[in-house]
């Protein structure tokens, strides 16, 4: 078999992979916005206070922006310093070092899985605060401005928090990186103790 012929068969099971890995994300993505919406509705319906409920549309924003932040982290950071701190086992290293061979994936997952999800439920979420607001203070005429200004406000928040994020994220990304996997390593921790206990 000819090298080329090697070439061909890697690439055509790199694409097949990909091509697994987009349906496998799309459907994730699916239930995933429906367990989210379920969620953070059920939490406003259930909650009656416009300042709790404002919180939380704030969370969901800053989950948006968090999430973008890995994702151009894992995207523009360089291996080579996170293998020299897994070699001195420092805590998040090894996990950071995977992130950053797995970049696409972790990318695709941040940016536009969490990143999108998150910006179509604070837009329903603004919605339902705009609702819940027109009937607690009732005012004539006044819900078309505060749709607006809410609407404004977190498109604000959103896109400035974005920006910020990648100039953290390009800035410091081997940091943002170690610290996500120690933060990953730590959680996990638990998680495979309870797996070997049951």
């Amino acid at each position: 078999m000819y090298k080329g012929d090697d070439d061909g068969l890697a690439g055509k099971n790199k694409n097949r992979q990909r091509v697994i890995w987009v349906l496998k994300i799309s459907i994730y993505t699916f239930f995933l916005a429906i367990a989210f919406g379920f969620v953070t509705q059920y939490f406003l319906t259930e909650i009656q206070s416009l300042v709790v409920a404002f919180i939380i549309l704030l969370a969901v924003v800053a989950l948006g922006v968090i999430s973008d932040l890995i994702g151009t982290a894992a995207a523009a950071a360089k291996i080579g310093p996170l293998n020299a701190k897994a070699a001195r086992k420092v805590v998040g290293a090894k996990k950071g070092v995977y992130l950053v061979k797995h970049a696409e994936q972790v990318a695709n997952y941040c940016n536009d899985v969490a990143g999108d999800i998150s910006g179509v439920v604070s837009g329903t979420l603004a919605a339902i605060l705009v609702y819940r607001i027109m009937i607690t203070i009732p005012m004539d005429q006044a819900e078309f401005y505060i749709s607006i200004l809410l609407t404004a406000l977190v498109a604000a928040l959103t896109v400035g928090g974005k920006a910020w994020g990648k100039i953290v994220a390009i800035n410091y990304s081997t940091d943002v990186m170690l610290m996500v996997g120690s933060i990953l390593t730590r959680i996990e921790k638990p998680v495979n103790w309870f797996r070997k206990v049951r």
